[in-house]
C-alpha cells in the first residue's frame, strides 16, 4: 500500500510532462466551449487536481536544489554577478522588465476594449500607458542622476504627483462603472489571461515592497509604489471581469464593484500622498 502510494505521488517525469499537457489542453478546451457544469468536466477536475498535486511535490523536492546551483551559475558569470550584486543595475534591470510587461499588457487591454467595446478597460489600458510613462522617467532619471539623491527625490515626488492626479481619473471612472451599471461581458479565455497577469503581478508587487524597503533610493521606492499601484487597479480589472462573466445579481455586483473601487483609489491616493509630503521633507532637508 504504502509503495502504491509513493508511486502515485511520485510518477515519473515524462509521466507528470504527459498528463499536466492533457489537463492543460483539457482545461482550456471546457472553458472555451463552456462545458464546465457538463459531468466529464468532474473527471478532467478531479485529474488536474491529481497532477497538480504531483507536479507541487515534485517541485519542492527538487526547484530548492536546482536554484541553489542555477544561482552558482549566475554568480559565476560577470553580468549575472553584476545582477545579483549592484542594487542599482537590479533596479534599472527590473524597470526595463516591468515597463516592457506594461506595455504589452497596456496594448492587450487597449485591443480587447475595442473589440468587445469596452469603457472600463480601455480605460485601464490608458492608466498602464500612463504608468510606462512614469517608469520611462524613473528609468531618465536613474541614468542622469546616479547617487544624486536630491533629483531623485524630485523624480519621486512628480511620480507621487502623477500618481495622485491618475488617481482622481481612475476615482471618476469607478463612479461612472457603478452608476451607469456599466457590464462588459468577456470570454473566459480573457478572464483567466488577466488573472494569471493579476495573480503574478500582486505576487511580485508585494514581494518587491518587502524586499527593497531596506534600500534608501528613491527611484527604487517609487518604481515599487507604481508596481504596487498597477497590481490594484488589476484586482480592480479582473473583479469587474469575473462579476460581468459570473455574477448573476446586478445588485451585488455594483455594491462588490464600489467598495472595491473606493478601497483601491483610497490606497492610492494614500500611497501618492506619502510620496508627495516624503519627497517635499527630503528634498527641504537636502537643499538647506
Amino acid at each position: 500500500m504504502k509503495h502504491t502510494l509513493k508511486k502515485l505521488l511520485y510518477p515519473k517525469g515524462w509521466v507528470m510532462l504527459l498528463l499536466s499537457v492533457l489537463c492543460t489542453a483539457a482545461l482550456v478546451y471546457i472553458f472555451i466551449k463552456g462545458y464546465d457544469t457538463h459531468p466529464v468536466s468532474c473527471a478532467v477536475y478531479a485529474l488536474s487536481a491529481y497532477t497538480l498535486t504531483t507536479v507541487c511535490i515534485f517541485m519542492s523536492k527538487t526547484v530548492p536544489d536546482r536554484y541553489r546551483k542555477t544561482k552558482q551559475l549566475v554568480y559565476a558569470h560577470p553580468l549575472g554577478n553584476k545582477y545579483l550584486t549592484d542594487i542599482s543595475f537590479k533596479v534599472r534591470v527590473s524597470l526595463y522588465v516591468s515597463l516592457t510587461i506594461n506595455i504589452i499588457y497596456s496594448v492587450f487591454k487597449l485591443i480587447s476594449g475595442i473589440y468587445y467595446s469596452s469603457f472600463w478597460w480601455g480605460a485601464a489600458a490608458v492608466y498602464y500607458m500612463v504608468l510606462s510613462v512614469m517608469r520611462f522617467l524613473l528609468l531618465r532619471q536613474m541614468r542622469k542622476s546616479g547617487q544624486d539623491m536630491l533629483s531623485e527625490y524630485k523624480s519621486y515626488r512628480i511620480c507621487g504627483i502623477l500618481m495622485a492626479m491618475l488617481n482622481l481619473s481612475l476615482t471618476g471612472i469607478v463612479f461612472q462603472m457603478v452608476w451607469q451599471d456599466k457590464a462588459y461581458s468577456y470570454p473566459e479565455i480573457i478572464v483567466i489571461a488577466s488573472a494569471a497577469y493579476t495573480f503574478f503581478n500582486v505576487a511580485v508587487s508585494v514581494k518587491d515592497i518587502v524586499k527593497y524597503r531596506k534600500y534608501n533610493s528613491p527611484v527604487m521606492s517609487a518604481s515599487k509604489a507604481i508596481s504596487f499601484a498597477a497590481a490594484l487597479v488589476s484586482l480592480l480589472s479582473l473583479e469587474t471581469a469575473m462579476l460581468s462573466r459570473y455574477g448573476e445579481n446586478k445588485d451585488f455586483n455594483r455594491i462588490m464593484t464600489a467598495c472595491t473601487g473606493a478601497g483601491i483609489c483610497i490606497i492610492i491616493l494614500s500611497v501618492s500622498i506619502y510620496m508627495i509630503i516624503n519627497s517635499c521633507r527630503r528634498i527641504k532637508r537636502l537643499s538647506d
